[in-house]
């Protein structure tokens, strides 16, 4: 087992592997900018290092400085959480090269998955159901409309190396097309320095359903449950749940079974999510896979008991799956809601500064990942999110009550949040009754989408 594990990342998800190490006796080194000096990951860890000035590019992305800080600080393995280097191939392979453990897959495995033109072909070679697109990347306007028109409009311009949302745009015609392409692939070379594209059908009114897998060295593979991830604004998720309202446990076996095909057919390892679209008429489609730890892991947690990030470590230090696929059962529904530093009535403005004053809710099923405390103050330089507040019940009507108490109870004061729109969605009829796609957002809340 490790002796020391660096974590090269900032916010709610260092503090929460940070916890994880602590209590498997595991010594922590934090990496923090110099934005980040009194962040809560720098004071939980055993020992902290800065790394550079606020700006991620000379921090939490400078590889160089995380792999010098790795081998100073006498640590055995990176756990790069998620964003940041998580999903960089480059990182993982110069980890390899300093005789650092990266604690998820193979640089091979997150180059092969993270192009998602190469992720489509393979997945058709393994018999996995993929939405109806281009095979080969695509460079140019001019060729992706002779695409489009192949595989029929509506279709969805992606950014090869794309995520988060960004470097994606639908387009309904050819009126539209060359803008939107160009658009999409502006804002990839921007975020991703790649001009590589793909373009795909659009399946309208989708739910965004993706699949927890968890695999070892020893080619032992298993899915947790499925997440339902619809509730979107401008492909960035709001909230998650688990399990899925419109998914069937027939339906999920056979959704799990081909996921855990999938991270076979790689040769998978470690924590991973297999994301499919999921139509009207239950038809799933592969859609990407995110080949580490992801925001929404809590939910995963909650309904399966099964701590994620102890399973990350052990996996990376060579141990089997604690579990097998016979020991996995999922209990009740979990939900989880993304509080950010954010203004929803000024098109989600990010709202930087110190907070003056914060309560957590607390009480049975009731869980807050967070790095914040009163005092403390978000910097403009990272993303919004403030924390994650999950809840479990023994059914959806249930968990929706508990989060809605909760939402109620959560106090956050200094700084703008989307602590009110997450309540408005709670208590929308149709989010009560799970009548959500990946529109209903902009169907039930057009006010936020201007």
């Amino acid at each position: 087992m490790f002796q020391k594990i660096l974590v090269a990342n900032r916010g709610e998800i260092a503090v929460r592997i940070i916890r994880a190490c602590r209590e498997m006796g595991i010594k922590t080194v934090a990496v923090y900018s110099e934005a980040d000096k009194d962040a809560l990951h720098t004071l939980l860890a055993d020992e902290a290092i800065c790394i550079g000035p606020a700006p991620s590019t000379q921090s939490y992305l400078n590889m160089e400085r995380i792999l010098t800080a790795t081998v100073a600080m006498k640590a055995d393995a990176i756990h790069p959480g998620f964003g940041f280097l998580s999903e960089n191939a480059r990182f993982a392979e110069l980890c390899e090269k300093c005789n650092i453990t990266f604690i998820g897959p193979s640089a091979e495995i997150i180059h092969k998955m993270g192009n998602k033109s190469e992720a489509r072909r393979t997945m058709m070679e393994a018999g996995v159901p993929v939405v109806p697109g281009t095979k080969e990347p695509v460079y140019t306007a001019e060729r992706g409309l002779e695409l489009a028109k192949e595989i029929g409009f509506p279709v969805m311009i992606k950014a090869s190396s794309g995520g988060g949302g960004k470097g994606m745009r639908v387009s309904r015609g050819e009126e539209d097309f060359d803008m939107n392409f160009r658009n999409a692939q502006q804002e990839s070379i921007k975020g991703f320095s790649d001009d590589t594209m793909y373009i795909e059908k659009y399946i309208e009114e989708p739910k965004h359903v993706e699949f927890q897998i968890m695999a070892d060295k020893f080619g032992n593979v298993i899915h947790l449950g499925e997440r339902d991830c619809s509730i979107q604004r401008r492909h960035q998720k709001v909230l998650e749940e688990s399990p899925c309202l419109a998914i069937s446990q027939e339906l999920r076996e056979k959704m799990g079974e081909t996921a855990v095909r999938a991270a076979k057919a790689v040769g998978y390892e470690n924590a991973g999510t297999i994301e499919f679209l999921l139509d009207k008429h239950k038809n799933f489609y592969f859609m990407e896979m995110n080949t580490r730890i992801q925001v929404e892991h809590p939910v995963t947690e909650m309904v399966s008991g099964l701590d994620l990030i102890k399973e990350q470590i052990l996996v990376a230090a060579g141990e089997p799956l604690s579990v097998t696929q016979a020991d996995v059962h999922l209990n009740g529904h979990a939900i989880e809601c993304r509080i950010n530093a954010e203004n929803p009535k000024k098109n989600f403005m990010p709202c930087p500064g110190r907070i003056s004053n914060i309560h957590l809710p607390g009480g049975n099923g009731v869980r807050v990942d967070t790095h914040i405390y009163n005092d403390y103050k978000v910097p403009a330089n990272y993303d919004s999110m403030l924390l994650k507040l999950i809840v479990h019940g023994k059914n959806r009507d249930e968990a929706i009550a508990k989060m809605r108490s909760a939402l109620g109870e959560l106090i956050i004061e200094g700084i703008d949040t989307n602590l009110d729109f997450q309540y408005e969605i709670l208590n929308n009829p149709e989010f009560e009754a799970g009548n959500t796609d990946t529109d209903f957002i902009p169907t039930y809340f057009p006010e936020y989408c201007k």
